[in-house]
């Protein structure tokens, strides 16, 4: 078959199925659909979507990147960083679970698979270098940590504020410690619990569906779910009427600041504006925009209030049911709290959240709404997202590609997470990656080709279209569960420590970056920028001031620094300098320091012996630098000699006729003939010449 078709038909290399191959591949895509349905559900709560989105992305994602992909073993999907950072990245631009949050994730989506796609295409893989391995490990570190925290809220069934400080709204969740519902608790800690017996002591089991099937059992036998719509004059306590009923003032208020966002947005689209009207229409925009930032905060801080309340229904001598303030508020109580609003009333709830109806069916298709300040605002985040993808994804392929010998091309990996985004965020899927997971699982089982990753595909296409009902009494705090079991086991502060065992630079940036994603959190990607910007920075300073450092003789005839190594220098008459860097524009006047201060220490040395074993490359300042510095030397009796240098650097000296200047005598070979040359000069320098 044609090379140059396998490049744009990948799959071409194991579709159709093979007899010796399709049995094992079966087994694997049936495997990971029974993690992949719940984790999927999982991660787009994660995102602030409603969970049939997880189901979206884990149908026709799935099926591209396994065709344009280039590793067998790799299974893309919702994963959890990217859930997070999706959410965080739409937070201050809609409502969680809203219309406009659901298309801002699809935009999200396209960008992100955009870019990866132009990355494939040009070859541009290699951009992933700008974030070193302690950047990532750090920010891995926090963004586990704080995908984990996010979750704590689930565990108790209380709300949790959504500002522009993670820490700050992690704090608020565990003041509203004493309002906690136990049973959803309980479900909680139970499915963190069972996943790890199973994962321990039965590991061929799929432990992720057990625990789903066993907890919408218990939610459906126990009633775990118990909500009421009530009207607001049954609700007797006048302060907790009064909260909810601002509640409801703020969300009609924020529904009428959107509305005439779209108004004026329609205006200015219409092209009938004057230019004056234009820019007040403008105007007007952003000030609306400031106060529906003003609303949603508000919006969050008034939930928690409302849910301060609790209630107990009483009924009157005439049959009228009534709630009042509870008296007793103990984890056992039976209480009722606010959970939203439903047909012009309050809903109650004294029971947990569950995961609720379900769409049927196959996703739609849908163009996502794209709009100019849309993707000027998102587009840093779709960066970010699309390289943290990537990196999931290549360090995954790697990892298994090394167990099989699988030969990997990163690049094309680019491409096949590109175009499955591309292609999902046309047909209701969010943000999408490689799952390490999922991906572990379906090498362990035995999965032999992509076709795998298609079986798992139509198993969850088969659960949208049949089984969606069944999972009406999911808790939503067993999906919590499966998310926190998963993303803790990504925590490594064993290997940050490591790092900074090897090198003290690469620990620091490894810690910034941990503490700068947690502290910036929910916008994640800003601790990634921090890290690539210290690194970059570190490197910087190492490459301005490189080592460099006078030669002296080992015991074995071997050259070593001579202060490291407490050496006599080689002579008295000449100085050998070893420099361990490329002579740049960035450091070449650290060069020539270092040459004026090992002359300063040795007066009476007429040649002084660059040692440029070390120097890589020269570029035009650090040729112009090095023939000035010979010149000046020359005219003060000292001779500049280079021993050692590449090819590379040594055909640049001669293109720029530096080689003249310096002279061919003084351009040699190796060290050791440099040395033994030298001192012959001196020995047969004639008394008062210079060398």
């Amino acid at each position: 078959m044609p090379s140059m078709l396998l490049k744009v038909l990948p799959f071409l290399n194991w579709l159709p199925p093979k007899k010796e191959t399709l049995r094992s591949d079966l087994i694997a895509g049936i495997t990971v659909a029974m993690i992949l349905v719940p984790q999927s559900m999982a991660y787009a709560a994660l995102a602030g979507l409603p969970v049939v989105y997880g189901l979206y992305a884990s149908f026709l994602p799935v099926i591209v990147a396994s065709l344009w992909g280039a590793s067998r073993f790799l299974h893309t999907g919702p994963v959890a960083m990217l859930s997070l950072m999706s959410a965080a990245a739409i937070e201050p631009l809609a409502t969680r679970g809203s219309e406009e949050f659901i298309q801002l994730s699809l935009v999200l989506a396209l960008m992100v698979g955009v870019l990866r796609l132009l990355l494939g295409l040009f070859r541009m893989g290699v951009l992933i270098n700008l974030a070193s391995h302690p950047v990532i490990l750090g920010f891995t570190n926090a963004a586990a940590l704080i995908i984990g925290l996010s979750l704590v809220n689930g565990f108790l069934n209380v709300p949790m504020p959504r500002s522009d400080s993670f820490l700050a709204d992690l704090l608020q969740v565990f003041s509203q410690l004493p309002t906690t519902h136990l049973p959803t608790l309980m479900f909680g800690l139970g499915t963190l619990a069972a996943l790890y017996l199973l994962r321990r002591y039965y590991p061929k089991l799929p432990g992720v569906l057990i625990v789903v099937i066993a907890g919408i059992l218990i939610s459906a036998v126990t009633g775990f779910e118990d909500n009421r719509v009530v009207r607001s004059e049954q609700i007797a306590d006048p302060a907790a009427r009064a909260s909810f009923e601002s509640l409801v003032a703020s969300k009609d208020a924020l529904a009428m600041v959107k509305s005439s966002q779209q108004s004026i947005r329609q205006g200015m689209d219409s092209g009938y504006a004057s230019e004056n009207s234009y820019y007040a229409l403008q105007a007007e925009l952003l000030r609306l925009q400031g106060e529906e930032q003003s609303l949603k905060h508000y919006l969050y801080r008034q939930r928690i209030e409302a849910h301060t309340f609790a209630l107990v229904d009483v009924t009157d001598s005439n049959g009228n049911v009534k709630y009042v303030t509870a008296e007793d508020t103990g984890l056992f109580s039976k209480v009722w709290r606010w959970s939203g609003t439903d047909e012009g009333g309050f809903r109650l709830s004294s029971g947990g959240t569950v995961v609720g109806n379900i769409p049927s069916g196959m996703p739609g298709f849908s163009i996502p709404a794209l709009d100019l300040g849309t993707i000027s605002g998102l587009f840093a985040t779709a960066f970010i997202m699309a390289m943290i993808g990537f990196m999931e994804a290549t360090s995954i392929s790697r990892a298994l590609a090394a167990k099989s010998r699988e030969k990997l091309n990163s690049n094309q990996e680019l491409i096949g997470q590109g175009l499955a985004n591309i292609v999902g965020s046309f047909f209701q899927s969010y943000v999408v990656s490689g799952s390490f997971s999922r991906s572990a699982v379906a090498a362990r089982v035995g999965a032999q080709t992509g076709f795998f990753a298609i079986v798992s595909a139509f198993c969850v296409l088969f659960v949208m279209l049949f089984l969606t009902d069944y999972l009406y009494h999911l808790p939503k705090a067993i999906l919590a569960g499966i998310v926190m079991s998963a993303v803790f086991g990504l925590i490594d502060f064993k290997t940050m420590v490591h790092s900074w065992r090897v090198r003290r630079i690469d620990g620091i940036v490894g810690l910034m970056t941990f503490i700068a994603t947690l502290v910036m959190a929910p916008k994640l990607a800003n601790g990634v920028m921090v890290g690539v910007v210290l690194t970059v920075l570190f490197y910087l300073a190492g490459s301005m001031k490189p080592r460099s450092e006078i030669l002296g003789r080992m015991p074995d005839g071997s050259l070593a620094g001579a202060i490291t190594h407490d050496l006599l220098p080689i002579s008295e008459d000449f100085v050998a300098l070893r420099f361990d860097e490329s002579l740049v524009f960035i450091n070449a006047a650290y060069f020539e320091q270092a040459v004026m201060k090992s002359l300063s220490e040795f007066p009476e040395a007429s040649m002084l012996l660059v040692v440029g074993n070390g120097i890589n490359r020269i570029d035009a300042t650090g040729e112009e630098k090095l023939r000035a510095l010979t010149e000046d030397l020359r005219a003060a009796g000292v001779t500049l000699v280079f021993a050692g240098l590449k090819k590379p650097v040594r055909d640049a000296i001669d293109r720029a006729g530096l080689d003249e200047v310096i002279g061919r005598e003084n351009l040699l070979p190796t060290k050791e003939s440099a040395i033994r040359i030298l001192e012959e000069r001196i020995r047969n320098k004639p008394a008062g010449e210079a060398a």
